[in-house]
Formats: structure tokens, C-alpha cells, sequence
């Protein structure tokens, strides 16, 4: 479902993928191919929410007021709420990325993690635990950011056609 908010209305471009039950509104942008799944919202009403191309977010996530860069993957149920996640990231199930904080590209941040407001994970590390530690990532798990994002890129052209 999506709603105009304040004269503001979602902007989804048409290689994406929206679920029917994912709910956007106010002033969001949904670029090429990223796929919102069931349940996910994402609030524009007081900043603008941004996905970038080839972003997935998964169930039950809210965004508010977030930017998501290129081939992000957002595990179910997290939270998102003014922070941003720069490009080629992997946000685990349950984690919340709290106001102001900044997640750079290439990181992963494990299941059930919390990042404090205004910190920042730098580029190439883990974010686990709460609140967020960090350490350097692996190759594996670096490769795992890339399997991640190609694997829901895949599905959401299926679910699309």
C-alpha cells in the first residue's frame, strides 16, 4: 500500500520489486530493482526514506527517515530509524540502527546487533552485540554480502514476473 503524506508520494521505479502487503508513505524513493518484501514500512513522513538499486529489505522492517545505498540486504525485522547504510551491506534479523549513525559499504551487521546513535562501523567490519563492537570482516564474509544481495535480486525478478 502506499499513501501520500503532506503532498509527498512514493517514488518506485518500475524494475522493483513491492509487495503488495509492504506499506510506503510520504517521500520515498525505491530505486532499480530493490525489492520491499511483506510487511516492511517505510516512513517518509519526516525525512525522506531512500533504497537504493538492488536493496532488498525483508519482513517486518521499518525504515524511517533512512537512506539504504545499492545492494544492501535488510534482514527481516530489523529497524532503521535515521541512520544510513552506505553500499554492497548486510543488516542482520532484529538489528536496529538507531538516529544518526552510519553504517559504512561493505559491512555486515550481525543478527540481534544494535547501533548506538551516531556511531559509525567502518567500511570492511562486523557490527555484533549490544551495544555494537566491531572487528575486521573475512573474505567469506565479505562474499557473503555479495551471495546475499544476488540471491534476492534473483527472487524478486521471479516473485515480479
Amino acid at each position: 500500500m502506499q499513501e501520500e503524506f503532506e503532498g509527498m508520494t512514493p517514488t518506485i521505479a518500475e524494475s522493483a520489486f513491492v509487495s503488495k502487503m509492504a506499506y510506503l508513505v510520504g517521500e520515498v524513493f525505491v530505486a532499480d530493482r530493490a525489492s520491499l518484501w511483506p510487511f516492511v514500512c517505510l516512513r517518509g513522513d519526516r525525512a525522506p526514506v531512500h533504497v537504493g538499486k538492488e536493496t532488498n529489505v525483508q519482513e517486518f522492517t521499518m525504515l524511517h527517515g533512512a537512506e539504504l545505498g545499492d545492494e544492501v540486504t535488510v534482514g527481516h525485522d530489523a529497524v532503521i530509524d535515521f541512520a544510513t547504510v552506505q553500499n554492497h551491506a548486510l543488516v542482520g534479523m532484529q538489528s536496529a540502527i538507531l538516529r544518526g549513525a552510519i553504517v559504512e559499504s561493505n559491512c555486515i551487521v550481525a543478527a540481534n546487533t544494535v547501533v548506538l546513535q551516531d556511531q559509525v562501523i567502518p567500511e570492511g567490519h562486523m557490527a555484533y552485540g549490544t551495544p555494537a563492537e566491531t572487528k575486521p570482516l573475512t573474505e567469506d564474509q565479505l562474499e557473503q554480502i555479495y551471495r546475499t544481495h544476488e540471491h534476492y535480486v534473483n527472487l524478486s525478478r521471479r516473485f515480479k514476473s
